[in-house]
């Protein structure tokens, strides 16, 4: 009777599977990217990506955190790294986890060296475009919403 091996789990920090929009800019070139993470932990990243990156690349990446990370709210934050792999398509044999676009994406695991906290923008969702024809771009086309009486309790 044989054991199966025993893996060594050299990670420190808990990660967890969320599936985030992320920013990315090479430092050293200031080329910059989108792409979106597989798993995320206090320390390190793995995210799929169209931007070419190399090992050993310091890299920013800005996004959201989540509260599971922060310990608190869930914050923008910039982070700091290093890469350490780079997994192009054509070298795995396995499918990645969560997206089909991850199948041509190139898989890039990050080492987060630091952080800074961002300030939420005043209204975030000024930041994405109207994605339905059932409602405008301007407030004029909405009906008024009546203001509802007020009950006092004596």
């Amino acid at each position: 009777m044989t054991n199966p091996p025993v893996g060594v789990e050299r990670r420190i920090g808990q990660r967890f599977a969320f599936n985030l929009p992320v920013s990315l800019r090479d430092v050293a070139t200031g080329v910059e990217g989108l792409g979106f993470t597989q798993d995320l932990s206090s320390r390190g990243v793995f995210l799929f990506t169209d931007m070419a990156l190399n090992e050993g690349a310091e890299v920013e990446l800005t996004l959201k955190m989540p509260s599971e990370i922060t310990l608190g709210e869930n914050m923008r934050v910039r982070c700091r790294g290093l890469v350490l792999r780079v997994v192009r398509p054509a070298d795995t044999p396995w499918k990645p986890a969560g997206s089909a676009d991850a199948e041509t994406k190139i898989g890039v695991a990050v080492c987060l060296k630091g952080y800074e906290y961002l300030p939420e923008p005043e209204d975030s969702s000024a930041d994405f475009r109207r994605i339905s024809a059932l409602h405008s771009a301007s407030g004029a086309d909405r009906p008024a919403i009546p203001a509802s009486p007020r009950v006092s309790v004596h």
